[in-house]
């Protein structure tokens, strides 16, 4: 159980119908539809007892595209790509096809980075997606009406030209209410409409040479992508230790500007309108086992959950040579924006977690699991929400950036 969750009262009193989908915005129907008419493996989740659902893709490394609350009507949470995944084609440095939760291996940077080949300059020109993170299809081993699990045997080369030679599995399972309690602590009311999801994460070393810290470590790494809008902004939650700050780190991609990033007690809170690409992340020293999301249109609440090692090895995906490649970030958010050229990938945001990482004998594994969750309430039951959870209502944190 994550103990931030422990709380018996968290949701009491919430009240209220689901906001649903933004006049314009995609049903989750819509984007299923979609989805099934160009992809081969397509598979969604539901239980009897209520309307929420989740999708999944085999074709695109077991990846959750999108979920919902409110059955094929209700708002679809992932952002999709829709017109690179009508186009049937390949781009460059990576195929951005969307998903609220994809599978990634870090790290992304420095002298062990998967994602450079070996003595390149760490730049954008040189970064290029491993295909088995990106195109490759996971085969379905198993499948029920609420879980589905995918599997894939792989090799991989890093930076230092060490080979990985790996077996990747992966499990989605859609929580009801009754799991979602066992897991969190808290129990629903009646009145809010709730998906949840937990992704099981199971990576192994198939090969016949252990792995070590003199030529890189892997770690599992869990991203998704989410719709960005003016209304919108990050939220997370950090433990207040004296010199926090220098355990949060916003220059991945150079220093965010304060109108777009502000530090409030212990909460961060970030734009997410898609429009000025930035990434933060924060080290296990001040990392709480959570980060979200909130509408502030809509007042809907994006959570995902995952655990801490707070003494745990985590791989530094910085795009530079690093000094100490195995102190690095357990979680990271990014709000997508123009690149250098003003081309653009997205626009989307994204929230992102990251286990520890371990030295691998063969036959070894390591398993991280990740919960994210959608709530959707009236206006004052997401309001007490918004309290509960990051001690500023609605309102407060709207006040942030003024210029909203």
């Amino acid at each position: 159980m994550i103990p931030w969750l422990m709380l018996a009262v968290f949701l009491a009193g919430c009240r209220g119908n689901g906001p649903g989908k933004k006049p314009g915005a995609s049903s989750f129907g819509e984007d299923a539809d979609f989805l099934r008419q160009h992809l081969k493996n397509v598979v969604v989740l539901q239980h009897t007892a209520d309307s929420s659902q989740v999708l999944v893709s085999g074709d695109y490394q077991a990846r959750v595209m999108t979920s919902t609350t409110g059955g094929r009507s209700g708002k679809s949470y992932g952002w999709i790509n829709r017109p690179l995944i009508a186009s049937g084609s390949y781009r460059s440095h990576i195929n951005a096809y969307g998903g609220e939760e994809r599978f990634w291996l870090g790290p992304e940077g420095g002298q062990y980075s998967l994602f450079f080949p070996k003595g390149s300059p760490f730049d954008f020109s040189n970064w290029q997606t491993p295909g088995l993170l990106d195109t490759a299809h996971f085969n379905l081993d198993n499948r029920t009406d609420a879980s589905v699990t995918y599997s894939k045997r792989a090799t991989l080369k890093n930076y230092a030209g060490a080979d990985f030679d790996i077996t990747i599995i992966r499990r989605i399972s859609l929580l009801d209410t009754i799991a979602f309690k066992k897991r969190t602590g808290i129990v629903l009311p009646a009145g809010i409409s709730l998906v949840a999801y937990e992704t099981e994460n199971k990576l192994a070393n198939s090969g016949v040479q252990p792995w070590n810290e003199q030529t890189g470590l892997l770690s599992i790494w869990l991203l998704g992508m989410y719709q960005p809008s003016p209304k919108t902004v990050i939220a997370v939650p950090f433990r207040p230790l004296p010199q926090a700050t220098q355990f949060i780190h916003d220059d991945y991609f150079g220093k965010i500007s304060p109108q777009n990033l502000q530090i409030k007690d212990s909460l961060l809170l970030m734009k997410a309108d898609g429009k000025s690409r930035g990434k933060i992340g924060l080290s296990p020293e001040v990392a709480r086992p959570l980060a979200g999301s909130v509408d502030l249109e809509t007042g809907s609440i994006t959570l995902i959950c995952f655990s801490v090692a707070e003494n745990g090895r985590y791989v530094n995906s910085k795009w530079e040579h690093q000094r100490e490649p195995y102190k690095g970030d357990v979680l990271n958010c990014y709000n997508d924006g123009p690149l250098p050229d003003g081309s653009q990938l997205g626009p989307f945001y994204e929230l992102e977690s990251s286990s520890d990482t371990r030295a691998l004998r063969p036959g070894d594994f390591i398993i991280y699991r990740q919960m994210t969750a959608h709530l959707e309430g009236d206006k004052a039951a997401m309001d007490q929400l918004s309290k509960m959870i990051w001690n500023r209502s609605l309102d407060e944190i709207s006040r942030v950036f003024p210029d909203r």
